[in-house]
């Protein structure tokens, strides 16, 4: 059967990207497959739809809906979505399985095959699908603008007519995809940038991007390349250089999420009370609570009228157009090894990247991570 496509708008409030992009509509057609989006749908992200050549739009989601057996959406789907599935449809796209039990079982019922790219391995071979990587060298990108621009200080040095003005001090906690990002980008404004990760085989990227790692004295460098617990003593001596550079940071971007859990609380209020009065953190980990114990996700925290504490959810979402490039890119490089010359689906369940990314298919839970028996635990 012939692979039919279709793209949704993405009705999550303030949800501005699409799963979809002309460049990646192009390639799909000439593999031979079918593609329909509903009109409008990529308006948000800044694509109209006379730039989707070939691609047939439809009025309504029941009517994108009704012939489809392949969806690509950013958002997770509705209740009311799965509905419109057709049992058997795939579907892909980030799931966020552990913040909906009741969707997960949906999915299951309808006979939906679901792909989440939050459980796409970090192989080698899958770093051209890895959608949380994409997205997240957004969020470092945008995070050190939004630390720029709610600085009480310039970030670069300036030398003026009025004297010279010294850069500000930026700290990154957390070293991966964003925390990298962040470095880079808070380097090119000009401000002095430390980083911290609790892997110190971190040090070198940091080093290699202009930064200063914040040495604890303390290894968390375990087996395969994993974290090891720490002992008692060994996490508050963490906690105490930590406090130290924070104490001096003009801003702190902290990065340290972890998908499907709740993000550790690194930065505490007695280490905010002790920040310099004007400083800021952005908290870029508050999709899952943040990383900071006074983060409001969502919110902006003035605390004692001396620290802004800034919770953005959804930060990739504020750059569209290359976040729904990216996003798109992921997707096909995803599915297209498994598309036939005659324009249909062929997955491979024995291939690794097939077998770790689904979720659910043939009515039950596939992921090994997100079996039934423990999401309703």
């Amino acid at each position: 059967m012939p692979i039919r496509l279709a793209v949704p708008n993405e009705i999550m409030p303030g949800e501005r990207r699409i799963a979809l992009e002309p460049g990646v509509a192009k390639r799909l057609i000439a593999m031979g497959v079918e593609v329909s989006m509903e009109k409008g749908a990529a308006l948000s992200a800044h694509f109209p739809d006379a730039a989707f050549e070939g691609v047939t739009l439809v009025d309504t989601p029941a009517e994108l809906y009704k012939n489809a057996n392949l969806i690509f959406k950013v958002q997770p789907p509705t209740m009311e979505e799965l509905d419109m599935m057709q049992p058997g449809t795939v579907l892909v796209g980030f799931m966020q399985p552990h913040k909906n039990e009741a969707l997960l079982q949906k999915m299951c019922e309808r006979d939906i095959t679901t792909f989440a790219m939050e459980l796409v391995p970090r192989i080698t071979r899958a770093q051209s699908m890895d959608a949380l990587s994409s997205q997240a060298s957004i969020a470092g990108y945008k995070g050190v603008l939004m630390g720029a621009d709610m600085a009480s200080v310039f970030f670069p040095m300036l030398t003026t007519a009025a004297g010279t003005i010294r850069p500000a001090r930026v700290l990154i906690i957390g070293v991966g995809v964003a925390g990298l990002q962040a470095i880079a980008t808070a380097k090119r404004l000009g401000a002095i940038v430390e980083a911290y990760d609790v892997r110190t085989a971190t040090r070198e990227q940091v080093e290699s991007l202009g930064g200063k790692f914040i040495d604890t004295g303390v290894s968390a460098d375990g087996e395969g390349g994993y974290a090891r617990e720490l002992t008692e003593e060994e996490k508050q001596q963490q906690k105490d250089v930590l406090a130290k550079h924070i104490a001096q940071a003009d801003v702190v971007i902290s990065t340290a999420a972890i998908p499907g859990k709740p993000s550790p609380k690194i930065i505490s209020k007695e280490m905010v009370a002790d920040m310099k009065i004007g400083a800021v953190i952005i908290d870029l980990a508050s999709e899952g609570g943040g990383n900071c114990e006074l983060t409001q996700p969502g919110e902006t925290v003035d605390f004692e009228s001396r620290v802004t504490i800034h919770g953005p959810l959804n930060v990739a979402s504020q750059t569209p157009v290359h976040a729904s490039e990216m996003y798109a890119r992921n997707l096909f490089n995803l599915i297209s090894p498994f598309i036939t010359e005659a324009g249909e689906l062929e997955l491979d369940w024995d291939d690794e990247v097939i077998a770790k990314t689904v979720l659910t298919s043939e009515c039950e839970v596939k992921s090994e991570r997100y079996r039934r028996e423990e999401v309703t635990k």
